[in-house]
């Protein structure tokens, strides 16, 4: 066969790397496709990659979340410092869990296995879930150390040689509310490596390679150059933004000191409130997952994500602050503070590319875990047996909307940064004795601007057969808002109550009575641009979609709609000159 020429050689190099892409976007599906749990199967709350035998990653799967992709890029380096690749077989898998190596909470299970060509290993492949359960206090901000959250499983093996690790399956059964979901979300992320490896090894024959080296070589330096060279076009210096929190029970801030140079962006957290006595805490990996992601996004968003592009982005922050804790602060709900790095990192960004930055979204998923059974909640109906009523445990995702953006509106209910999907409500009531009593459009709730944010949405949400439950709440932007940019406004802050009138916090436990309802107003995303700019025929829409009130209309777009839901042309000239 002939030497194929340089021109051939790059065509070939491309060909293979977007076959790499694939194969672990195939790899994602396979766990998508195979998982018990709503949160894998419908929300997507997972990620999948593959790595060279270094521990360097070489591509992502287009599915999956940016918290748990980046954190995986840096995790599989710590497998292979227990588990030398030299030492590994055909059929092992290794397991962890562990908050500070990999996605940053107890319920992010991450499983990494090698593959091998000719009986030689050429790589791995990992991926990661988030699980319904893992024992402990659950997904929530009450705990106070990382010990109370949960089940803790070391990087350890989780086959040898195709043989499952039994004991580990018994210890994981015994310490959740959810066996059967837990152990089969367990056997997918091994499925999952397995077909990623077969397919790599069938791309491997096809293209008549031995090693990925030299493939890994140029994913990573032609990915590093390009983001370098994004970078380099935008002005050197330091750039600061700070953004304000609800916290548990007192205000936090977040603070960023952006340095751009020509050898990349180093982010800077100091000035960060210290860590909480809550489990809102964040890990560094799981902090620059995010951050990475938020300058990515701006920009250099069509460099692929890989090893070589991260390796321009760096983070630091004091140890003990909120983005930085040790071991064993309580680190659950971690998201609720990690899902705004993005904001806070665009608002430094906004000072360089002024005007080309999306407003504040809602940011924070709110997905609470609900919790039932007799053994969990009090004030049962009269006449029941607390052991006739089973136990469960499920986790909804639901999200705010995003902020608007520099020319268009933002996304109505849409989970940006985290990329995750909403899950179906009826998904939800299959799996869990849950009832939606109403889920729609927040009215109202997307900041006003020359381009609207993104919309909320009000849910309602109960025990099925009017049994209570319990809730797992870590619910942000109820105090402090998404903020518009661009002379837009603020987006809605959220809110939580009981159908009834009962108080309920929006964060830590809670319990929503027999026959009630929590009812959840999502917030919605910042406006960006002056609101009197917006086009009144586009505002008499949103009135007519029932996006926004007449009222508002008017107070906020300085547009008034007459009877017929026309605009009164007259009128909306007269306002919007006393305005």
């Amino acid at each position: 066969m002939a030497r194929p020429n340089a021109a051939l050689s790059q065509i070939h190099t491309q060909i293979m790397w977007s076959r790499l892409i694939a194969v672990v976007e195939e790899q994602a599906q396979t766990l998508m496709r195979t998982a018990f749990s709503t949160s894998v199967r419908e929300a997507g709350d997972l990620s999948a990659g593959v790595f060279d035998a270094q521990g360097r990653m070489l591509a992502q799967a287009v599915t999956g979340t940016p918290g748990h992709v980046n954190s995986m890029a840096n995790a599989v380096k710590h497998f292979l410092d227990v588990y030398p690749l030299a030492k590994m077989r055909p059929g092992d898998h290794y397991i962890t869990n562990d908050p500070w190596l990999t996605c940053g909470h107890l319920h992010d299970l991450t499983v990494v296995s090698p593959t091998f060509l000719d009986g030689r290993p050429v790589g791995l492949f990992a991926c990661t879930v988030h699980v319904v359960d893992i024992g402990g206090l659950g997904m929530g901000p009450d705990g106070r150390q990382v010990f109370e959250e949960g089940l803790s499983i070391p990087i350890m093996p989780l086959a040898r040689e195709g043989a499952m690790n039994e004991d580990l399956l018994r210890v994981v059964r015994a310490n959740v509310r959810e066996p059967l979901q837990v152990e089969g979300d367990i056997y997918a992320l091994a499925a999952c490596n397995d077909e990623g490896g077969r397919r790599l090894i069938e791309m491997m024959r096809e293209f008549e390679i031995a090693h990925l080296e030299t493939l890994g070589e140029t994913i990573y330096e032609t990915s590093r150059e390009a983001m370098l060279a994004a970078i380099r076009a935008l002005p050197t210096g330091v750039y600061r933004n700070s953004l304000n929190m609800d916290g548990y029970d007192k205000p936090l801030t977040l603070a960023a000191a952006m340095n751009i140079s020509d050898s990349g962006v180093h982010v800077d957290f100091a000035g960060t409130s210290p860590a909480s006595s809550h489990g809102i805490n964040v890990v560094l990996n799981y902090t620059l997952a995010y951050t990475a992601f938020g300058v990515k996004c701006l920009v250099a968003p069509e460099v692929p994500n890989n090893a070589g592009s991260l390796s321009t982005i760096t983070v630091s922050a004091p140890e003990g602050c909120l983005l930085n804790v040790p071991r064993p602060f309580a680190v659950a709900a971690r998201h609720t503070v990690g899902h705004m790095l993005p904001d806070l990192v665009f608002g430094c960004l906004e000072q360089v590319m002024p005007g080309g930055v999306p407003a504040e979204g809602a940011s924070s998923l709110w997905n609470p875990q609900i919790n039932g059974g007799g053994s969990i909640v009090d004030e049962l109906p009269a006449g029941l047996d607390p052991a006739d009523v089973p136990s469960w445990s499920s986790v909804i995702f639901h999200c705010g909307g995003a902020g608007a953006r520099p020319d268009k509106d933002g996304l109505s209910v849409t989970a940006f940064p985290s990329g995750v999907r909403t899950i179906p409500i009826e998904a939800t009531e299959t799996i869990a004795p849950v009832l939606f009593r109403r889920r729609e459009f927040r009215e109202g709730s997307g900041g006003a601007g020359e381009f609207r944010g993104g919309l909320g949405q009000v849910i309602e949400i109960g025990g099925a057969d009017g049994l209570p439950v319990s809730l797992l709440c870590n619910f942000e932007r109820v105090k402090n808002p998404a903020r518009g940019r661009r002379g837009g406004q603020p987006g809605g802050a959220g809110n939580v109550a009981l159908l009834s009138g009962r108080p309920i916090r929006p964060k830590g436990r809670q319990t929503v009575p027999a026959g009630d309802f929590l009812r959840l107003e999502l917030p919605g995303g910042g406006g960006h641009g002056t609101p009197h700019a917006r086009d009144p025929e586009t505002v008499a829409s949103d009135v007519a979609d029932g996006l926004v009130s007449r009222e508002r209309a008017e107070l906020d777009y300085g547009v008034v709609i007459a009877h017929d839901g026309t605009v009164d042309r007259a009128a909306t000239q007269r306002l919007r000159e006393q305005t």
